[in-house]
């Protein structure tokens, strides 16, 4: 999707193009060499992966507002384990659990309230100044 966005917004090379049109269940390693290829044409430098998940988190948070993701969907993929470097993202980080089962376990807090300061949390980092170009 997000290949077909730059796409549409001017950024236009063979290897874009190409990651454009692979199927979503196409091999990860291929998904990532072609990023990186397309990174290359277009002259864009891969971030840091630390910074790209700080970015990341940025998103999930406004993902979190919008009721595009509920609460207990960010007790995946390690959010918690993420490096974060400011008051909002380690206020955000620090209620994410490793599981859904931990919530309680973890933050002391009932699943309502959880959900309830991990909004706060949420408008709180999306609220903060960015932390670079793009975010």
């Amino acid at each position: 999707m997000i290949a077909a966005e730059a796409l549409a917004a001017g950024l236009d090379t063979p290897m874009l193009c190409e990651l454009a049109g692979m199927p979503r269940n196409a091999d990860t390693r291929d998904i990532r060499d072609a990023f990186e290829q397309a990174l290359s044409e277009t002259g864009l430098e891969l971030p840091d992966p630390g910074l790209a998940r700080r970015h990341a988190l940025r998103r999930l948070a406004v993902r979190l507002i919008k009721g595009e993701i509920a609460p207990a969907d960010l007790a995946t993929d390690g959010w918690w384990e993420t490096e974060a470097e400011t008051v909002e993202e380690r206020s955000f980080v620090s209620l994410i659990p490793q599981c859904v089962c931990c919530i309680e376990y973890t933050s002391g807090l009932d699943e309502r309230t959880w959900a309830a300061e991990l909004r706060i949390a949420a408008l709180a980092l999306t609220s903060s100044p960015p932390i670079g170009p793009g975010c």
